[in-house]
């Protein structure tokens, strides 16, 4: 059996976009409430009922939550420029080799905007 579960987390943290055009409100000190939802995949064993345990997913996101939350993403290592492209890539970096089952990262930085990463795909 083929199944695809995701775990999601929360963090509130401000930054800005230095990449941005000047003008431009985003290039300003701001923050979000950030929700990324991490997915992983792959088939139940024989014998088994599950694919993993959401509290190994969350055991190898809490690291990461408690990094990122009430922080100004642009002080992170790696996040200097943070657009949700570039958070969601950070993510999948840190996560994949703790879950190797690891198919999708989506940074969800307003209720109406989404970044979805899976990995680099072949060229």
């Amino acid at each position: 059996m083929h199944v695809r579960l995701s775990k999601t987390f929360t963090f509130e943290a401000a930054h800005f976009l230095p990449s941005f055009p000047e003008g431009h409100k985003c290039r300003r000190m701001h923050g979000h409430s950030f929700r990324v939802d991490v997915f992983v995949e792959g088939d139940v064993p024989e014998g088994q009922y599950h694919l993993i345990d959401y509290g190994e997913i969350k055991q190898a996101i809490e690291p990461l939550r408690m990094q990122l939350d009430h922080y100004c993403l642009n002080d992170i290592e790696g996040l200097e420029h943070p657009t949700s492209e570039v958070l969601a890539k950070w993510l999948w970096d840190r996560l994949k080799p703790k879950l190797p089952l690891l198919s999708e990262i989506r940074v969800h930085e307003t209720c109406t905007s989404t970044c979805s990463y899976r990995g680099e795909t072949p060229s």
